[in-house]
């Protein structure tokens, strides 16, 4: 019996007030393919309370047109200005959800565990992690856009599927000789 391909939708997020990125990863068996990268684009809606509305009805289409599986997006990070911080954190639960109203559950990851899993440096910067899913992606020039957000949605769903086959460390040990006395079964 022949086992079909599992495939799998992601839609990753980078949220914002101004421009929100999204990135729409395929993954068919363990290759992932780019259906789609763009931004929502609010900086004409000056009423913080539409822009929510908006949010919520672009992320809302986008589902209907890709039907993801799961939603990666990006927590915000922390920053010393504390009203910004509030309306990236209501522009991020929007978006949440919308993805919770379609029942997609929702994974979210810091920048630096992106920015870590696609280029193996927490610190990179957004161009760098940008060009670093061209090169893995295949992702031709004319389709990155003018802006930074869409690739960042993207190494949100990227990093997402690269978590899909790791199982999580339940427990760390500090040497082999820690390990064999915590497993002892696994010796022979």
């Amino acid at each position: 019996m022949i086992c079909p391909v599992k495939e799998k939708i992601i839609l990753g997020i980078d949220p914002g007030t101004n421009i929100m990125g999204y990135g729409v990863l395929k993954v068919t068996g363990t290759k992932p393919e780019v259906l789609s990268l763009g931004v929502i684009d609010l900086r004409r809606c000056s009423d913080s309370y539409l822009k929510l509305k908006h949010i919520y009805e672009r992320v809302q289409g986008i589902i209907s047109s890709y039907l993801p599986d799961e939603l990666a997006i990006e927590a915000p990070f922390f920053g010393k200005n504390v009203q910004s911080m509030l309306k990236l954190g209501r522009a991020q639960g929007v978006a949440i959800v919308a993805a919770l109203c379609r029942d997609i559950p929702v994974t979210e990851y810091a920048p630096l565990k992106i920015k870590m899993a696609i280029t193996g440096n927490g610190q990179a910067t957004k161009e760098q992690v940008a060009d670093m899913l061209k090169r893995m992606l295949h992702i031709p020039d004319s389709e990155i856009g003018p802006f930074m957000d869409a690739t960042d949605a993207l190494g949100a769903a990227y990093c997402h599927y690269l978590q899909m086959g790791r199982p999580a460390i339940q427990q760390k040990y500090s040497s082999w000789k820690d390990y064999i006395a915590k497993n002892p079964e696994k010796v022979k």
